[in-house]
């Protein structure tokens, strides 16, 4: 984190703290990022601490080659991100987990009325008493 040039010490390597600065760098490191398709390209990459607004009511997807219990032989040692950023002076992490769980709450709430929705919705499919919408009524506004 102390590294600089001797010359002039503000000009050194810019060494980040938060865990989405520290990815963002290591994923620019792998671009061409000082030519115009590397700099579109990392333009294009947003990272983040936790999950933020537009993306809490996004589907999530699992990518099963990149889970650590398929990547990684019994016993090996790991860490995550977050635990480096700490070693290295980040202290937002507490917030970030108050957030979180603020998150999953509100996340479970919409949940529980959502598969209520949808079991609502597949009783009254199956349910032969009602008649079925109308096609040609629907025509004339009914």
């Amino acid at each position: 984190m102390h590294k600089r040039i001797n010359t002039n010490p503000r000009r050194g390597a810019k060494h980040w703290r938060a865990p989405s600065r520290i990815f963002w760098k290591s994923v620019r490191g792998m671009l061409p990022h000082k030519m115009p398709r590397g700099a579109a390209a990392l333009g294009k990459l947003k990272v983040f601490e936790g999950v933020p607004f537009p993306y809490d009511q996004k589907k999530r997807m699992v990518m099963p080659d990149a889970l650590r219990t398929l990547r990684l032989q019994a016993r090996r040692p790991y860490c995550s991100l977050g635990e480096l950023a700490a070693l290295t002076g980040w202290t937002k992490a507490d917030v970030v987990a108050r957030l979180e769980d603020k998150r999953k709450v509100k996340s479970a709430a919409f949940r529980a009325i959502k598969v209520k929705k949808i079991e609502a919705r597949t009783k009254a499919a199956a349910d032969k008493s009602v008649e079925p919408f109308n096609k040609e009524l629907a025509k004339f506004g009914f």
